[in-house]
């Protein structure tokens, strides 16, 4: 049996900073071979060596490259130069879905310890918690030094993305989800899982700690803000949004942040 986890977190971490470069400098008119390398011949990381640019690359392609429809909008999102806290949220949602590893030590490991009142996640505790986590998927066991620097990997990634707080102890960050960044997510879920009474339920939402009486809470706040409408009569939900594709839903997220502004 394939285990569903990799280790490759090793050589990634939440790359904010790279991901924001490459999604300001990305042509959406152009391929992504094209994109590619053109990043290579202006030299957009500077001083970092080939190897070195070839693992963002790798990553970049992983979490962000997938979905036409995903890198158009989070270029969109970040010309706009959006609240750092609305555009950390969303590049985290899409990095955590695209990396198994990730996203279940956040929904499997973390947010359980979270129900129990655990909060302070000292290394050794999150070593031994991924270590049965690998065990529970049949995973061929890794080595010491190969789940020490995961373990290690995973607790910086986690830091640089909010989900953990603290420099040297980490513990887990208050939860906090912007009402533009929920939405958009809510808006690419329902993509994948139209139902909105299932959507309620899906497990991508305890990767921001929330509950589903959080989420209904969190859409009736949009509705309120006309983001989206969201309406329940008995056993009946329905969810609809103004516009039918995530490229013009990222647009109207722009357009509400220059209002704002």
């Amino acid at each position: 049996m394939t285990s569903p986890y990799s280790s490759r977190i090793i050589k990634a971490g939440a790359l904010l900073g790279d991901t924001k470069t490459l999604l300001s400098h990305w042509d959406v008119a152009c391929s992504v071979s094209d994109n590619i390398q053109r990043i290579h011949r202006e030299n957009l990381f500077g001083k970092a060596s080939r190897s070195r640019v070839e693992d963002i690359l790798t990553i970049f392609r992983q979490r962000y490259l997938r979905e036409p429809s995903v890198t158009n909008a989070l270029v969109t999102l970040t010309r706009a130069r959006l609240p750092g806290d609305v555009l950390d949220r969303l590049l985290y949602f899409h990095a955590a879905r695209s990396d198994q590893l990730v996203h279940d030590t956040v929904t499997e490991i973390l947010v359980p310890l979270y129900e129990r009142g655990v909060v302070e996640i000292p290394p050794a505790l999150l070593q031994s918690q991924l270590s049965e986590l690998l065990a529970n998927a049949n995973s061929r066991p890794w080595s010491a030094v190969t789940l020490l620097r995961a373990t290690q990997s995973l607790l910086a990634t986690l830091r640089d993305f909010g989900v953990l707080q603290g420099a040297v102890n980490k513990k887990i960050a208050p939860a906090f989800l912007p009402i533009t960044a929920f939405t958009y997510i809510a808006f690419y879920l329902k993509q994948h899982q139209p139902s909105g009474a299932k959507l309620l339920e899906l497990p991508d939402w305890k990767l921001f700690f929330l509950t589903r009486e959080a989420v209904e809470k969190s859409l009736l706040e949009a509705h309120q803000q006309g983001l989206l409408e969201y309406h329940v009569a008995g056993s009946t939900t329905r969810l609809t949004f103004p516009v039918s594709t995530l490229e013009e839903f990222a647009d109207v997220i722009t357009q509400r942040a220059s209002h704002a502004a």
